[in-house]
Order: C-alpha cells, then sequence, then structure tokens
C-alpha cells in the first residue's frame, strides 16, 4: 500500500528511486521503461491516525431488516444478522441502538470501461498511471500457450530469455517478484494476494491452513494482513503478521483451545512480531530515521463445525455470504478508521464519511507505534452453508457493503474457492486496481443436524 510519489524530472526511476543518468532509456536497477512517466495514482493508501478512539465506542450494529421487504433493496446487513457472541461470550444483538444504513457508494471515480484484449497491451493510453508490464497481468486468459521453459520466458515480451539478474534480454524488463502475485490452496481455503495495477510492490500477506480439533472435527484458517503505508518496511510488518498468526491458530486448536481464544492470542503474538521489527534491522533506521515503525492491519477468520470465529485490528474485513443467497450477506467486522469513527458517533453518515479523504486513516494497526492493543474477536454460528470472505480493502473498495460483495462471490465459490479467489482479485483489478489487492475464502459447511443457531 506504499504511496509512489512520481518525479517531474527523471532524475530518479519512478519505480524503485534509483539515481538515473542523462539520457538512460531503462532504469539499471530494476529495467522500468523511461519512456512513459506515469502520473501520480488516485488511491487511497493505509495511513495511520493519530489519536485513539473515543471511550466507549463499539461496534453499532443495526438490527436485520425483516425478510420480504417488496422489491425495494435490502439494507445493509452486518454482523448482527449472523447469531453470533463476542469475547465475553455475549450476543452480539442490541449492545447498541441501530443507525440507518447508507445507500453503497463508490470507493473509486468511475473510470473508462476499456475493451479486453487477450495478451499483454503495451499501450494503456486510457490508464497511463499503472506500472506498465514489471508483472503480468492475471486477467490475462490462462490458456495463453508457453514453451515449457516459461520461468526463463520474459513476462513482457514473451519472447526474450531472462538472465541470472532477472532481467529480459530482449526487451530489458526486470521480471516480476514472487510476491507480486500469490496463489495458495489448503485443503478447503485458499487465497490469491496481488501487487494490483498503481503500486510497485506488494505489501498485502496471508496465511491460510487446515488442521482437525481433538475431537477429529476438520478446522480451516486464514489470516490477511495489510502493510500501513506510511510506516516503514510494511511488506516485511503485514509478513511477519500472517505468519505468526497462521503458525499459531494452527498449533493452538488441534491442542483443544478455544478457537476464540485461540484467534485473540493469535492476534497478541501476531502483534508482537510486527513490534520486533521496529528494532531490527540497524541500517534501516539509518536510511529513513524519521518514519514510523514497520505497521500493519490483520483480519482472521477460523470455521470449525458449526463455528465461524473472526478477529481483527484495523480496517481489513470478513464477510460472511451464504451458499443459496437465500438469507442476507453480512459484514463481520467493523473498521478501525476515521471513517467508522465518524459514523459510529453520529457526526457523520456512512456515505460521507467513506467519501471523505480521511476515511482510509485508521485507528488501530499492529506495530510498536500503536496505541494499547485491543483485538476484537466474535463468533457466529450460521444456520446453513456459505462462504467466508476475507480481505484487505484493496478488494472491499470496490465492493464495499456485504450486498456487493455477495454479488461478486461466485456461486461455486465454497466448491472451488481458489477459482473464487482469483475472480474477486479479477473484480479489484478490473475496477482499477488502485492497491494491493488479497482475499481468501474458506467454505462454511452445512451445520450438523440439530445444532441450531446461536
Amino acid at each position: 500500500m506504499s504511496q509512489m510519489p512520481q518525479q517531474a524530472a527523471l532524475t530518479r526511476c519512478p519505480s524503485c528511486a534509483e539515481p538515473l543518468e542523462p539520457g538512460d532509456l531503462f532504469c539499471g536497477a530494476c529495467g522500468y521503461d523511461l519512456s512513459v512517466v506515469p502520473a501520480p495514482p488516485q488511491d487511497h493508501p493505509t495511513l495511520t491516525m493519530a489519536g485513539s478512539a473515543a471511550p466507549g465506542d463499539g461496534v453499532d450494529w443495526p438490527a436485520p431488516d425483516p425478510a420480504g421487504s417488496g422489491g425495494t433493496p435490502p439494507a445493509a446487513h452486518r454482523a448482527a444478522d449472523v447469531p453470533g457472541t463476542d469475547s465475553g461470550g455475549n450476543p452480539l444483538h442490541g449492545q447498541h441502538p441501530p443507525h440507518p444504513a447508507e445507500p453503497p457508494h463508490p470507493a473509486e471515480p468511475p473510470h473508462p470501461q476499456e475493451p479486453h484484449v487477450p495478451g499483454v497491451r503495451f499501450d494503456r493510453p486510457a490508464e497511463p498511471e499503472e506500472y506498465p508490464l514489471q508483472a503480468p497481468d492475471p486477467r490475462v486468459a490462462a490458456d495463453i500457450a508457453v514453451p515449457e521453459d516459461a520461468a526463463k520466458v520474459c513476462v513482457a515480451c514473451r519472447a526474450g530469455q531472462v538472465d541470472d539478474d532477472g532481467y529480459c534480454e530482449n526487451c530489458g524488463h526486470a521480471q516480476p517478484r514472487e510476491r507480486d502475485h500469490m496463489e495458495r490452496e489448503s485443503g478447503p481455503v485458499a487465497a490469491v494476494s496481488d501487487r494490483g495495477l498503481r503500486h510497485h510492490r506488494n505489501e498485502d500477506s496471508f496465511g491460510v491452513g487446515h488442521t482437525a480439533l481433538p475431537d477429529g472435527t476438520p478446522a480451516a484458517v486464514a489470516v490477511v494482513c495489510d502493510g500501513v503505508s506510511s510506516a516503514t518496511r510494511p511488506d516485511e510488518a503485514s509478513a511477519a503478521a500472517a505468519r505468526t498468526a497462521g503458525d499459531l491458530l494452527l498449533a493452538a486448536l488441534p491442542r483443544g483451545t478455544n478457537p476464540q481464544q485461540a484467534m485473540h492470542e493469535a492476534i497478541v503474538a501476531a502483534a508482537q512480531a510486527v513490534d520486533a521489527l521496529a528494532g531490527e534491522p540497524a541500517s534501516a533506521r539509518e536510511h529513513a530515521p524519521h518514519q514510523n515503525a514497520p505497521a500493519c492491519t490483520i483480519v482472521g477468520a477460523v470455521v470449525t463445525s458449526g463455528l465461524l470465529v473472526v478477529g481483527w485490528v484495523g480496517d481489513s474485513r470478513a464477510y460472511w455470504v451464504p451458499a443459496d443467497r437465500s438469507a442476507p450477506a453480512a459484514r463481520l467486522t467493523e473498521d478501525d478508521s476515521w471513517a467508522a469513527q465518524m459514523v459510529a458517533a453520529g457526526l457523520m453518515s456512512e456515505a460521507e464519511a467513506y467519501a471523505d479523504e480521511r476515511a482510509h486513516a485508521i485507528t488501530g494497526w499492529l506495530g510498536a507505534d500503536a496505541y494499547e492493543l485491543e483485538p476484537h474477536t466474535a463468533s457466529f454460528k450460521p444456520d446453513r452453508p456459505g462462504v467466508v470472505v476475507v480481505c484487505t480493502d484493496g478488494l472491499w473498495n470496490y465492493a464495499e457493503t456485504a450486498e456487493e460483495m455477495a454479488e461478486i462471490v461466485p456461486a461455486d465459490a465454497a466448491a472451488r474457492p481458489l477459482h473464487g479467489a482469483r475472480v474477486l482479485v479479477g473484480h479489484a483489478l478490473d475496477g482499477g486496481g488502485h492497491d494491493n489487492v488479497t482475499v481468501a475464502l474458506l467454505p462454511f459447511p452445512a451445520p450438523p443436524q440439530g445444532a441450531g443457531s446461536a
């Protein structure tokens, strides 16, 4: 989620900030094509915000709308629409009076749509601010024929061979880094993360896995983290948090630890892992002595038989989408952000708050300079099968409400979670790809017979 300032004169590379010599056509460090300098993107990076949440501010859950509301669009649904309990075991319903839902609004200004053409585009006049050809476009058809030694063929020109330094011998372009696009599938859960179309690196990270409880009941785990762009080394922070939280959950659940307690402990451990980055390496502080300590957001989910647990700090989110779409979808988390504070305090409507340029300033994060850590956890017992969407704002900026998210989740996402995650990432890229985008999908199986709702 880094902001990429662009230089008016080509004194430094727009991609890696390496000093340039007059007349350079390509960056000697990363191979960036200097013939086109993109304009600054209008994105919404995650920034930390001075000032903590007001005392007593809680999640202002609205009551669910009655079924059968006629032809009018349903109001926004959130976690209260799925029976659940908070960290203390108390029902989530009725904690605060509901506030009226606001109509959905676009998170990004509309962009002209381009016709899809298979293959790599070498010119993009409609969106000149993209970073051209540094990574393969995930939207390109997957069945493009490539040689058997595709790993050594340039992803830009698809003709030149890649040398040992990672540059194409034909066109000179640097090849994408492994983290630019990541996919992973573990048992029933899958995740996809992509750099997006406007950033020079991917500062998101994730962890997925599956295990079993002591009684043999299967359990699926997903953790998604988003690096804070105003901090130093946000990519390292998100990677450390996702790895630590995921490992702890996969170790604690087989020992019989309550899933909600395990989620709380996982977030605390992830925070400690990010805190530890503030003091290392020493050279990092010498190069950027005035930057904030490494920081990131976190959201995680655990799915076991009949039980769904979520935990979070920051503005990454989890959504519940029922498989048959006969029941309303729900957002299971509440952002730690300036916009959420304004809405909770009754000072602005949701549409007004999220349209403000300060909307994405977060009030909670993991990092050495964060305020007192307050992990949020909640448990739910859905009464039907569905899928849990765990994602960064790189996705939900393009599908903010639960209803919008349910519309873009494929109908077969529970059966094909990796395919579903690819579709959701593609939706964000087709919408403009202004940010790194990461999404994990966890199928929620049909609850056991007679389990009922909590």
